[in-house]
């Protein structure tokens, strides 16, 4: 029984690190794509301004402002593990139509390692996103993270559906498989460092919290 634990264990871990370095790729492609581009847009622009076609420009310019808009999701948050995970987690989120808000200062180095903080906070916003889709009106998620001392701390706002029911000490979720493992390994992982999480449910609102030493 603990063997199979632990290869489940293995092959969630596994399969998170993945699903994270493909959608930072992601990213990256799009940011390349636009610096290729970068070049004929400017040629385009030099033509329409050399024709007189000042409100043409100006259009063309709106257009390259809102592109770069949907582009520029790379956060810098002072730690790079995490600046990936905010990174693709928030062009998933704004893909889906989710406006965010995130407010995130992290030393480099914490004592979590880059896998666990990836598997807590790719969760958390994992289920951020879930709950979103749920929502009626506006989708929002509102983040902070930041140090309160040597402690991590991370409060999250987010858009839901109706209050959700608890299933111990987890809330239900529409998913199924790794998704409640993933929950309840980000919450082995908070404890096992001396942190705790806590969450609550409300019709249009969920939030979640957790606190835990981050540096010595």
């Amino acid at each position: 029984m603990r063997k199979k634990t632990y290869l489940n264990l293995i092959e969630y871990q596994t399969e998170q690190s993945r699903q994270h370095l493909a959608e930072v790729q992601g990213i990256y492609r799009e940011m390349r794509g636009y610096k290729h581009d970068f070049h004929h847009h400017l040629q385009a622009l030099k033509g329409q301004l050399e024709a007189g076609e000042t409100k043409r420009a100006l259009a063309y310019l709106e257009q390259l402002d809102q592109q770069l808009m949907d582009v520029d999701t790379l956060l810098k948050t002072g730690n790079v593990a995490l600046d990936a995970i905010l990174s693709a987690k928030i062009s998933q989120a704004k893909a889906l139509g989710i406006a965010v808000t995130v407010k995130a200062n992290v030393p480099g180095t914490l004592l979590l390692s880059d896998l666990e903080l990836g598997i807590i906070v790719g969760n958390l916003l994992e289920n951020a996103i879930e709950a979103c889709q749920c929502a009626q009106g506006q989708r929002f998620l509102r983040l902070f993270l930041g140090m309160k001392g040597k402690m991590l701390y991370f409060s999250m706002l987010n858009s839901a559906g109706a209050k959700a029911s608890k299933k111990g000490k987890l809330f239900s979720s529409r998913k199924m498989g790794l998704h409640g493992f993933g929950l309840r390994r980000a919450e082995s992982i908070l404890e096992a460092h001396g942190g705790w999480c806590k969450y609550n449910s409300e019709d249009g609102a969920f939030t979640s919290e957790f606190l835990v030493p981050a540096v010595e």
